[in-house]
């Protein structure tokens, strides 16, 4: 659609994929060494994020290495007045759905929470000092209140906060498979780990694992074994905003984080 922009923020108070210039600022404002960049397709942004080149779909310029161009670009984007707002629609994500209300219930033998007749878990992944030489990523897994299956670990490989996201999610399906469950929704504040599992990988497999943008996948290894867990297994993925009060992914956000003060793997 007209209009549809992604501003990516790679070195910024908060990296990661932005909605509006405005959120995009509150990042990268008077933040030394801020590097950030527009672009019209969300792949690309996520592929500048992840450090990886991205194409010429790249709607403006990228600024790194000083703060003071980066200012320079608040300055012109503010002078301009220039606003570019996102909102998705059934169109954009058909395979995803942002978490609101649910029914739910409890099953207190097995201590699970049931979607219906799927079992419901969460998960996250964090990394301190991601994209830094002494970067500490973990995982999470949350079930429930006490539950035996809660799981902590440190990300093992390559420490950044994507891959244990991503790999937090192969864990929460590894072990459902364990217990042979069926049907399960993964509660998750990750859109990278959603989009490219529910919609950037079909594409990425017909053209031989490389994005459209040229390259290469970020994390297609990570991606490649998600892929092939989700063989077998009944899986609605559901994005559930991050630090937003929401218990189950504040537990697995805690979770993660205490995985990642723990010994490398």
């Amino acid at each position: 659609m007209k209009g549809r922009f992604y501003y990516a923020v790679r070195a910024g108070r908060k990296p990661g994929v932005y909605a509006t210039w405005d959120e995009c600022k509150e990042q990268v404002e008077k933040f030394p060494s801020a590097s950030f960049k527009k672009f019209a397709a969300e792949e690309d942004a996520w592929s500048f994020v992840g450090t990886v080149a991205s194409s010429s779909q790249a709607a403006s310029t990228e600024y790194s290495g000083q703060s003071k161009p980066a200012n320079e670009e608040l300055k012109r984007e503010a002078s301009s007045g220039e606003k570019h707002s996102l909102s998705f629609d059934a169109d954009d994500e058909p395979c995803t759905k942002r978490y609101k209300s649910a029914k739910s219930f409890s099953d207190s033998e097995k201590k699970f929470t049931y979607m219906g007749d799927a079992v419901a878990v969460y998960t996250d992944g964090c990394c301190s000092g991601n994209g830094q030489n002494r970067a500490r990523a973990g995982i999470g897994v949350y079930w429930g209140p006490g539950h035996s299956l809660n799981l902590s670990e440190r990300l093992s490989g390559r420490q950044t906060n994507q891959r244990a996201e991503i790999v937090a999610a192969c864990r929460a399906i590894e072990q459902a498979k364990e217990l042979n469950i069926e049907k399960l929704v993964i509660f998750t504040d990750s859109m990278f780990t959603i989009n490219g599992i529910t919609k950037w990988i079909k594409s990425w497999k017909i053209n031989g694992w490389k994005p459209s943008s040229g390259g290469s996948v970020i994390n297609k290894e990570d991606f490649q074994r998600l892929d092939k867990l989700t063989s077998g297994i009944n899986i609605e993925w559901m994005h559930v905003p991050g630090h937003a009060g929401f218990t189950g992914n504040e537990a697995a956000d805690s979770l993660a984080k205490d995985g990642a003060t723990k010994p490398p793997c």
